[in-house]
């Protein structure tokens, strides 16, 4: 089973993987399983993300997933989980979940995955010279 089946998987039935709906226990589940692949499962994920909203940040790919779930919750990145209801927290696994299996396809596209570091180096390198003269 490739990573993409197996977090469709995990994505339509969370509870056999010890998922109770909480954003935190998904982050650290996915945090686990990196860790498990020495780094292979998200590398790029945090990129991808930058690059898809097309705008700088220094957020890390959980924060940038909670921004994009929750934009009317006040707050920035994880500053925002204090404030959920449990429907809210549910969105935010379901898009997690669901831009992780989008990103895993073109993680496992050489070229793609080498398009969005590409056009990530672009949005950095374009932030860090506008405004000098």
């Amino acid at each position: 089973m490739n990573d993409r089946k197996f977090f469709e998987g995990v994505r339509s039935r969370p509870g056999l993987y010890g998922l109770n709906g909480s954003y935190e226990a998904t982050v650290m589940f996915l945090i686990g399983f990196d860790e498990a692949r020495s780094g292979g499962l998200l590398r790029g994920f945090t990129e991808w993300l930058v690059v898809r909203k097309g705008e700088c940040s220094s957020f890390g790919w959980q924060a940038l997933v909670l921004d994009e779930a929750l934009p009317d919750v006040e707050s920035w990145g994880w500053n925002k989980l204090g404030k959920l209801s449990p429907e809210q927290e549910q969105e935010a696994v379901d898009l997690l979940l669901s831009l992780l299996v989008e990103f895993l396809a073109v993680r496992d596209d050489v070229m793609a995955l080498a398009r969005t570091y590409a056009e990530y180096h672009s949005l950095h390198t374009g932030a860090g010279t506008s405004g000098e003269d």
